[in-house]
Formats: C-alpha cells, sequence, structure tokens
C-alpha cells in the first residue's frame, strides 16, 4: 500500500505542478500568492497533503496517512472558516470574558449557556482540571484511537500553517489578538463540547451556578458566595413540584424545540430502480456560528476515501458517503443524562450519604479573566455521579438545599470517540459494516444513524450513549420527583443515597453505566427507513420498532407533523418503487406543509363563515379579514418560494397551536393504531381560530406586506448585497425542508434563516465504480463575504439547483475549476 501511495501521491503532484506552472492558480484561501517553488513539493520532516479543489470550493484532501489528511481538513478549513473556528477556540479555552465581556452571550454553538462568564467558568474547569488530557489518555476503544489521535495533530498542525503562511482577510478577526495557534488538546476538547452538547453542555448555567445553602454549620469546609462574590443568604427549604417538572422535562428534551434536527430516509433495493440503495440526508443545523458543516473529501489510498460534511473543528467526516455506502444522523430522542438525587449530610451541605457513609463532594474552583473587571472565581460542585447542577432551564428548578441536592450524570463526558466512529463509518463498505463501525466504537453522543448501501441495503439504528436506565432501575430507584419525570421525558432521577442503584454495565459497551450496542433500537433491510426526529418506533411503519426502554424514547405517543408527513411521503414513494436520485431531489424541495393539507380547507371555511367577515384580536380590536378566506383556499398547501398564502398560513398557524391545546383544536384524537393520519379534522369552532386570523391579518397589513404576497418575498437571506428568496417552512408546519427563522416585520417578514435545511446529500450507485451523489451546503462553504465561497451555493439553495459531487478520481481531475495545492509546514 505504501508504494501505491507514494505514486498516486507523485502522480497528482505532479499534475498540480503543471497546473500551478500554466496557470498560476492559487487556492480559495485568500493566499497572498501561488506557493513558491520550494513550497511545492512537501517537506520530508514536517507535515504536509494535497488539496484539489473542485467546483464551490470543496477541497479533495490527499494524503499518505491520518496525520497528513488531518493537517490538510485543518488548513482548508481554517482557509474558509478561521474566524469562526477560532471563536470556538476561544469558547473552549475558557476565555470569553476576556475577549468580549462576562455578560455577552455565546452564539450557542458549544453549549447553551446563557452568558460568557458561565461559559468560561465551565469551560476552564474542564480544562484545569485535566478532564481531556485524561480521556486523549485513554486507551482504545474506550478511548480515542491512534489514528484519532494523528488525526486531531495534523488538523491542529494545518490550522496552525494557515494562520502562520496566510493574512486573515475576514473582517470578524481580521488583526483580532484573540486568533492564536492550538493544540491537539484543543482540538478534542472541542470534540468534548459537541459530546456534552446535549447533556452538561445544556446544564452550564445550573453547574456553575450551583452554591451550597448558607445554612452550613462549623464543620463545613467553606462559606458560600453570591456571584458578585458577596455573602450568599441562606437557601430556602423549596421543593421542587413533581408535575410542573415533568412538563418542564418534557420540554426541556423535546428534540421538535432544538436549533438542531434532522431528516434521513433509505431505500432498499426492492423499490429503486437500480436494485441499490438511495439515501437521503438532509440535517437541520445553525445556519451561522460554529455548528456549522463543511465539506470535503478525505483520500489515504488503500485505507479511507470519504466525502461529505463535517462539523466545523472537528477532523473527520460526519455525514457522508464512499463508494458501498451513505449515511447520515438525525437527532435523537435517547435522554443523554439522568439524575441522582443526593441525601446530604446534616451538618454538611457539601457532603452527600451513599449507603449511610458520607461522601465529600469534591470542589472546583475557577478563576476567568474579564476585559475591563476583576477576575471572577466560583466554586464548581462535584460528586462520584458528575456536577451538582441547580436547574435544568428555567422550567426545570433543582434546588440545594440543606437536606438534598442533585447531580447530573452525563456518560458522554467520558467519550471522546466521536471522531474515531465517523472515520469507521467512512470505511465501511455495507449497512452491515456501518452496524458493526458503531459497536465497536460507541462514539455517538445524541443522533440516530440512517444507511444505505450499493448492495441495496437499508439501517435505522438509534446507536447513541445513553446512562444505563433500565425501565426496573427506574421503578426500583426513582425518587417521587424522577416518578414524575420519567415516564414524560426519559429523565431519571434517582436515589442517589443507595448503593444498589447504580447504573450497571453491559457487556458489550466500551464504557460502564451505558447500554451497550446490543439494546439500541434498530431496523435493517426494510423496505424504507425514515427518521424526522422522534422516536424509534415508525422508522418504517409498517415495521414499528417496541421493547426498548422509555430513555431511549416514547412509543405509542403523537409524532411530529414533519414525521407524519415524511412517513406519508416516503412509504407512497417506496410502494410507488423503481426510484432515481432524482426522486429524492425532488422530496427535498417539495416544500409539502402537512399542516396545510390537514387544516387550510377547514380554516378557509371558518374564515368564511365568521360573521361580517370580521373577528377580534388579541387586542380587543375588530379587524376585518373577509381577504384572507380566498386566500387560504387557494393556497397551494407548500412552502415554495412563489406560494401564495404559505406566508398567511404560517403566520396563523404559529399563534393557533401556541395557544390552543391539541385536544381542542382536532376533532379526531390521536390513535396509537392510526399513528400517522391522527389526529385531523379541524375544529372549526375552536375559539383561537378567529383571533389568530385577525392578529396575523393586523400585524401583515400594519408591516406592509399582501396577504397573497409570494412566500420568498418575505423569507430571504441577503448575500452580497441581494436578496436571495428561500423555500421551506418551520417545525410548525411539518415541512422537510426545514427552515426557520426570526420574524421582522420592520425588516420585512423573514429577513434570515437561523437554523435549518444544511448538509444535504442525495445519494445512490448505478453500477459503476462511482456513487451518484448530488449535494448542497446551503450556507456556502466560507463564513468570509470576501470568499467566491461565501454566498455560492445558498444561490443553488435559493434557485433549488443542486452540486454534483465529485467522488471519484477522474470526476475530481476532469473539475473545469480544478485548483491543486500542495501545503505543508514551515520548518
Amino acid at each position: 500500500m505504501h508504494r501505491r501511495t507514494q505514486s498516486t501521491l507523485r502522480r497528482v503532484a505532479l499534475a498540480g505542478a503543471a497546473l500551478l506552472a500554466a496557470t498560476a492558480v492559487v487556492p480559495p484561501a485568500h493566499a497572498q500568492g501561488p506557493p513558491s517553488s520550494d513550497e511545492r513539493i512537501p517537506s520530508g520532516g514536517g507535515l504536509s497533503a494535497v488539496i484539489r479543489y473542485t467546483e464551490n470550493g470543496i477541497p479533495h484532501i490527499l494524503g499518505r496517512d491520518y496525520a497528513q489528511i488531518g493537517f490538510g481538513t485543518g488548513w482548508a478549513q481554517a482557509a474558509d472558516q478561521v474566524c469562526v473556528l477560532a471563536d470556538g477556540f476561544v469558547t473552549v479555552s475558557g476565555e470569553r470574558s476576556r475577549w468580549f465581556g462576562q455578560e455577552a452571550a455565546t452564539d450557542g454553538s458549544l453549549s447553551s449557556v446563557t452568558r460568557n462568564v458561565s461559559s468560561d467558568l465551565y469551560f476552564k474547569g474542564v480544562r484545569e482540571s485535566g478532564t481531556v488530557e485524561k480521556l486523549l489518555a485513554t486507551p482504545a476503544p474506550a478511548g480515542p484511537s491512534k489514528d484519532l489521535k494523528e488525526l486531531m495533530r495534523g488538523w491542529a498542525a494545518g490550522y496552525n500553517a494557515w494562520l502562520a503562511q496566510n493574512r486573515i482577510t475576514d473582517p470578524a478577526c481580521k488583526a483580532a489578538g484573540w486568533v492564536r495557534p492550538v493544540t491537539t488538546a484543543d482540538v478534542a476538547a472541542r470534540g468534548f463540547a459537541i459530546a456534552v452538547l446535549g447533556g452538561e453542555g445544556r446544564g452550564i448555567d445550573g453547574i456553575t451556578g450551583a452554591q451550597p445553602p448558607a445554612a452550613a454549620t462549623a464543620t463545613a469546609t467553606a462559606t458560600p458566595t453570591a456571584p458578585d462574590g458577596g455573602a450568599r443568604a441562606a437557601a430556602p427549604q423549596q421543593e421542587t413540584d413533581p408535575a410542573a417538572a415533568a412538563e418542564a422535562a418534557r420540554e426541556f428534551f423535546d428534540t421538535g424545540r432544538y436549533d438542531m434536527g434532522s431528516n434521513a430516509v433509505a431505500f432498499s433495493g426492492s423499490t429503486t430502480a437500480s436494485g441499490r440503495g438511495l439515501l437521503l440526508g438532509n440535517p437541520h443545523y445553525p445556519w451561522q456560528g460554529g455548528r456549522r458543516f463543511w465539506q470535503s473529501q478525505q483520500t489515504i489510498p488503500g485505507e479511507l476515501n470519504v466525502s461529505g460534511g463535517s462539523l466545523l473543528g472537528m477532523p473527520a467526516v460526519s455525514i457522508g458517503f464512499n463508494e458501498k455506502v451513505a449515511w447520515s444522523h438525525t437527532v435523537a430522542t435517547g435522554t443523554p443524562v439522568n439524575l441522582h438525587e443526593l441525601a446530604l449530610d446534616p451538618a454538611d451541605p457539601t457532603a452527600y450519604l451513599v449507603d449511610g457513609v458520607p461522601q465529600k463532594m469534591t470542589r472546583r474552583t475557577v478563576t476567568v479573566p474579564v476585559a475591563g473587571g476583576d477576575p471572577v472565581t466560583r466554586t464548581q460542585w462535584w460528586t462520584r455521579y458528575g456536577p451538582v447542577v441547580t436547574n435544568l432551564g428555567a422550567g426545570l428548578p433543582l434546588p440545594w438545599t440543606t437536606r438534598s441536592a442533585y447531580a447530573l450524570n452525563d456518560p458522554n463526558a467520558a467519550n471522546l470517540r466521536g471522531s474515531d466512529t465517523a472515520l469507521a463509518l467512512g470505511k465501511s463498505r455495507s449497512v452491515a459494516g456501518i452496524q458493526d463501525a458503531l459497536a465497536r466504537t460507541q462514539g455517538l453522543p445524541w443522533v440516530n444513524t440512517v444507511a444505505a448501501d450499493s448492495a441495496g441495503g437499508t439501517l435505522f439504528t438509534q446507536s447513541q450513549v445513553l446512562p444505563r436506565i433500565t425501565d426496573e432501575l427506574a421503578a426500583r430507584c426513582s425518587t417521587p420527583l424522577g416518578r414524575a419525570v420519567y415516564p414524560a421525558s426519559g429523565l431519571a432521577v434517582l436515589d442517589g443515597s443507595r448503593g444498589d442503584c447504580a447504573l450497571g454495565s453491559d457487556a458489550d459497551a466500551v464504557q460502564p453505566g451505558v447500554f451497550g450496542p446490543g439494546r439500541a433500537p434498530t431496523l435493517r433491510d426494510a423496505p424504507y427507513a425514515e427518521n424526522s426526529n422522534d422516536s424509534a418506533w415508525l422508522a418504517n411503519a409498517d415495521r414499528p420498532l417496541t421493547g426498548y426502554e422509555r430513555i431511549w424514547g416514547s412509543v405509542s405517543t403523537p409524532r411530529s407533523l414533519r414525521t407524519r408527513g415524511a412517513v406519508e411521503d416516503v412509504s407512497a414513494m417506496a410502494a410507488q418503487g423503481r426510484l432515481t436520485v432524482a426522486d429524492l431531489q425532488r422530496l427535498q424541495f417539495a416544500n409539502r406543509a402537512p399542516a396545510g393539507d390537514l387544516a387550510a380547507a377547514d380554516v378557509a371555511k371558518a374564515c368564511s363563515a365568521l360573521p361580517g367577515g370580521t373577528a377580534t384580536a388579541g387586542d380587543g380590536s375588530v379587524v376585518d379579514v373577509s381577504a384572507a378566506c380566498a386566500v387560504l383556499a387557494r393556497w397551494d398547501r407548500t412552502t415554495d418560494a412563489g406560494s401564495r398564502g404559505a406566508l398567511l398560513f404560517d403566520r396563523f398557524w404559529r399563534r393557533l397551536t401556541a395557544s390552543t391545546p391539541a385536544a381542542d383544536l382536532w376533532l379526531v384524537p390521536f390513535s396509537a393504531a392510526d399513528p400517522v393520519r391522527t389526529p385531523r379534522t379541524l375544529n372549526r369552532a375552536a375559539p383561537g381560530i378567529g383571533r389568530a386570523l385577525a392578529d396575523t391579518v393586523a400585524e401583515l397589513r400594519a408591516a406592509g406586506i399582501a396577504l397573497d404576497a409570494p412566500l420568498g418575498e418575505h423569507q430571504f437571506v441577503v448575500r452580497d448585497g441581494r436578496k436571495l428568496p428561500v423555500g421551506g417552512g418551520t417545525e410548525a408546519l411539518g415541512v422537510w425542508n426545514k427552515i426557520e427563522a426570526r420574524w421582522n416585520a420592520a425588516a420585512g417578514g423573514y429577513p434570515d434563516v437561523a437554523n435549518g435545511s444544511s448538509h444535504i446529500q442525495a445519494v445512490g450507485w448505478d453500477g459503476s465504480s462511482c456513487p451518484v451523489a448530488r449535494t448542497l451546503l446551503t450556507y456556502s462553504q466560507s463564513s468570509d463575504p470576501g470568499s467566491p465561497y461565501h454566498a455560492d451555493q445558498t444561490r443553488l439553495f435559493s434557485e433549488e439547483r443542486w452540486v454534483r459531487a465529485r467522488f471519484c478520481e477522474r470526476d475530481i481531475l476532469s473539475s473545469p475549476r480544478l485548483k491543486v495545492v500542495l501545503v505543508r509546514e514551515r520548518r
């Protein structure tokens, strides 16, 4: 293999040198000129890689080993996203307050924390405790593999080399002091943050704000302080209301409320024209900040050849395809954490009892520098179960009293294997190989996997790292709070005072206290396998998955409109048969609004039946809504950019569903025997309909927006000074092509996209040696407004056009936009 690798690299290097000499090509990285002659030959002492850029600035990275692939990936990511990446490294080093002020908000990319100071206290505590370094030193398979360590080492070197050899032109961080070189540990720290994003990362405010009550006796070892450094008042002996907590926990862990989501569907060979599999992946992620995808192809000849999207700062392809298999991920319903309710030592609220024996909490005192002010010092408190936490979101308080406290267990805080899983998926050759890769590496913290292969196989599996909470354990060990919360949300609250309530281990698990892969809900080789962020139950409506523990998700409960619409569409496609990649492309941009199909006709009739064509708005004013009736009746039930009536229905439907319980909205209630078609039949007499119509009509008229205005005139993004209409719709409408935007009437409606469709891929096989793939990165490859790849794919997305993926060598080398660059470290 080594001889073959050298030959391939030599051939590509010669082709690249010829191209560079003939055309003076430079990479789309804003370098100050083509590499000098001595830079065109990889150094014998430092790391190097070959980067071949094709259309839309997509790099195809070629190297001899994982360190070289990492080097090329770090270089190319920095070229496109240096400011966003640097901002993330400030986060994981705990220095946001130093550079940006303690009260400012983060962009939410690496946690759900509200203020910089809380983010810094947590992440600096992680670094000072050596958490990341300990995980790096853990032997595989519980810890990262040698290949992954080399990949991360190379990524850091590539990022640093780009910084050293190029001038930053992006105004977001041009000449900024917070852009600095990074280490392997920094890259690993970013991976750690992604791993705990759904667990500790959502509880940081409650972790960093947790302080013991002041009622401690003289035996206590510390004087608690308030966030401003003053003495903390005695905490009231408040209790958490179980019923309210159950609803708050259900909402907190409801995947439909996340700023991340996704759809994915795999079709088996029995449904396709070629007899081979098909996969459509449509992840929904933020359009700004550090949780964006970035496209590349990574090739180590004879070892790895994979194309797809990586989360920024991650060294491996997260979602993608190779010659034989394609996969995507969707955010899963598994609850990635649990709580332990601690019985405290009556003499010391920083000690807890386990089987009657006091256990002292561990103090983690952290000091963070603050721009223009004094440093902030705070103590965090850690237990054998994890950190003490005083809330999970504003709706779920977990008070620390003199009698009890709560500790958060997040098993992904011991999981640095996510990129090992990504590497293993990229090397798989079938859906069986995908399943084996997931079982060996066990690195996915909060997602499902949907896959298809060239032999016609399909896979859905919820192989994620979850606390080993069985229903039996929850029944035996739940506290009163847990008995209310667990059935509603999958969040277990266990009695931390009992040693017999330990989580235990499965024989096939690579770390203690988690489920082994054999317990994951899994569906193999169904005609279709689909997920839209509901539980595994209806991955195929004809083959429901049941029998899994509540922590994985619910069974026989209402599905989201997005799931219902998706199952209707993909099951009809499977029944139709003879499917091709073109059918996947049509599904992506069909923009059908299931809510419209269910309700728009009845809303139009209810509107027409209003006396005098008027309705009373929320402020008591009477509004003439008669013009809206005809618009709703004529609406085509889609959220295409040209659709008239979509905006009116969207604004109306958000109001109606926010104010009207489902039990009052539908005449036919949910039935587990008919979960895709129920609930249905709008209750035209629902009192909220008239008010929602009046408020919506008044809102649009006040904004100067016509009731029948095309959606794209008021749902758009601005790139290079040009307004680009955006089709697609919100979670509330159930649209596959999900687009979530913030309403701003003064700016024209929805003037920017917050999150939604991101790295889209439609993949199949036709019997040749190359996959048939079409991709689209909706927000484009570069965050630098001066880059030619800042808006190009966004324009394509606006026009519902795709990128033809270049995977095989002949396709890469035949690209009319080919640019070959040899990059290396300078010594």
